[in-house]
């Protein structure tokens, strides 16, 4: 097994853990939550001394490989562990690899922080803390961006593809959706883009992000 991935679900460890799942990999899965001080151990700080998760170690012949940020992890899983046979999530093109990463940092840069905002103020927070000014002013600047994807989906749809980067779920969609469904409690956002709404749906509906929210 030379595969180990540190986090839980319920953070952005989700991104390696479902990349992961979906290539039926063997590996090992440490949880490690971002709260109670597990990630400011010397030694979780000598893996990751951002002391974040998730983190993946990677033992490989020629050498161990580390890496952090939650996105890389992803992509790293696909293309190093997966096949680019057009099957599976591993980009199998290019165009498909291109897509993949464009997307990824998409998300991260355009939409991470004000889907969270929108779901921890619309949804996971207790509602005597929740600010629905701020999950209102999160959800007009996150009508921007997702009128981006909306527009990319309809080409996409127009051309016979169904997912972001290819006509089958990719590493691509894993990233984006794994961002994206934080929104998905924004009625208004949802009703305003009902094609990326129905993507999302789509793309957290697959066996193996179901199986990845059954982890510890």
């Amino acid at each position: 097994m030379s595969l180990t991935i540190y986090g839980i679900p319920a953070s952005r460890a989700v991104r390696p853990l479902w990349a992961a799942t979906e290539l039926g990999l063997d590996f090992r899965h440490v949880e490690l939550p971002y709260q109670g001080g597990g990630t400011r151990t010397p030694e979780y700080l000598a893996i990751n001394p951002n002391g974040h998760v998730p983190a993946v170690v990677d033992a490989r012949p020629e050498g161990e490989v580390v890496l952090w940020e939650s996105m890389a992890c992803a992509l790293y899983i696909a293309r190093h562990h997966g096949k680019a046979d057009g099957v599976g999530i591993t980009p199998a093109t290019p165009r498909e690899d291109a897509e993949a990463l464009r997307w990824s940092f998409w998300a991260v840069n355009e939409t991470e922080a004000d889907a969270l905002t929108v779901l921890m103020h619309l949804l996971a927070m207790p509602e005597e803390r929740r600010k629905p000014e701020l999950a209102a002013a999160a959800e007009r600047r996150l009508a921007v961006p997702l009128r981006v994807i909306e527009q990319h989906l309809q080409r996409q749809q127009a051309a016979g593809q169904a997912f972001l980067a290819a006509g089958r779920f990719t590493v691509a969609d894993l990233c984006v959706a794994s961002v994206l469904n934080w929104a998905r409690p924004s009625q208004v956002l949802m009703d305003a883009n009902p094609l990326t709404h129905a993507w999302i749906l789509r793309c957290m509906a697959r066996p193996a992000y179901l199986q990845v929210r059954e982890f510890g």
